[in-house]
Order: structure tokens, then C-alpha cells, then sequence
């Protein structure tokens, strides 16, 4: 299960992106499993290898198969320019990614940017050693990835998810 406790105000702000998520994707008509996270729907291999974690969606592309997104609400730290993203979580997704062989991505937004910029990065990439620094938490004593806010790749409200799949291959 998780290392950590999500106070009331977060898992409501959670909530709120994934519900914001959902919009979005219906806005553009992209198919996608909603994964609750209810440790009765899943085998228990499935759940130990997320080890209690898992995914919120399975995002379906036509013609080129899914993937699976983790979606944020954070804030961007202003100051340096990056978003935090729990290590222990990153870990444990890039375990399940290179076992499965199958793409895990987190997807940011919030309020501030009124849920009408989506920022995507892969599991793998965050885990990349040497870009991005690790630190700890003065509140919640996690360590967390400082992830400059330019490695990710912004989706504005307006944009389809082919904006993700051409900024990938540049």
C-alpha cells in the first residue's frame, strides 16, 4: 500500500483532476477504462506487482494500442521550475512498466491552470539519473523528483492527443 498518507484536501484535489481528465478525454472522443482503486477489481499478482498502487486510466489509441496514465494535481514550484513526483511511486511504476512492457505516464494539471493544460511525461523518463535531482519533502519527508517543467509536454484543452505522439518524436 501507499508509504504515505493523502490528507482529505488532497485526494479532493486528486479527485477533481481525474474528473477534469475525463472531460478532456471525452471532449476529444478518446476511448479509456477508468481504473478504481479498490483492491477487490484486480488479481492479487496485479496488485502486488502495483504493490496497492495503481494507474487511474487506461487511455486506448487507435491503431497503436494503450497506455496507462497516472494524473496529478501539483503545483509547479515556481521558484526552479519543475513539478514534485513521489520517487517511491515513480519506482514502483517503472518496475511495473519494464515487467509488463507497457507505458505508464503521468499527467499534471491543477486550478491555477484551470485544467485547460495537461502536462504529459513517461514513467521513464522521470527515472532518467542525472537530469533530475531527488529530494525530501519538508512536510511530508518523501523524497520526490524535481522534474523541470520542459521535460514534460504540454497539451492545451484545445489540442488532440496527436499533439502527444508528433512532441514525442522531436
Amino acid at each position: 500500500m501507499e508509504d504515505f498518507h493523502i490528507t482529505e484536501e488532497g485526494r479532493k484535489k486528486g479527485d477533481e483532476a481525474q474528473q477534469m481528465f475525463m472531460l478532456w478525454l471525452n471532449k476529444h472522443n478518446i476511448p479509456y477504462f477508468f481504473i478504481e482503486q479498490n483492491e477487490t477489481d484486480f488479481s492479487k499478482a496485479l496488485l502486488n506487482s502495483f504493490h496497492g498502487k495503481r494507474p487511474d486510466f487506461m487511455v486506448l489509441i487507435p491503431n497503436f494500442g494503450f497506455i496507462f496514465v497516472e494524473v496529478k494535481n501539483r503545483n509547479l514550484y515556481k521558484t526552479y521550475n519543475t513539478f514534485p513526483l513521489d520517487t517511491s511511486e515513480t519506482k514502483r511504476y517503472s518496475s511495473v512498466q519494464r515487467r509488463f512492457n507497457m507505458q505508464i505516464w503521468y499527467v499534471i494539471s491543477n486550478q491555477e491552470y484551470a485544467y485547460k493544460t495537461w502536462f504529459w511525461i513517461p514513467v521513464s523518463k522521470v527515472m532518467e539519473s542525472g537530469k533530475i535531482p531527488k529530494y525530501e519533502s519538508s512536510k511530508s519527508k518523501q523524497d520526490f523528483y524535481a522534474v523541470p517543467a520542459e521535460e514534460f509536454i504540454q497539451i492545451a484543452d484545445s489540442d488532440s492527443l496527436g499533439r502527444l505522439f508528433s512532441k514525442s518524436f522531436e
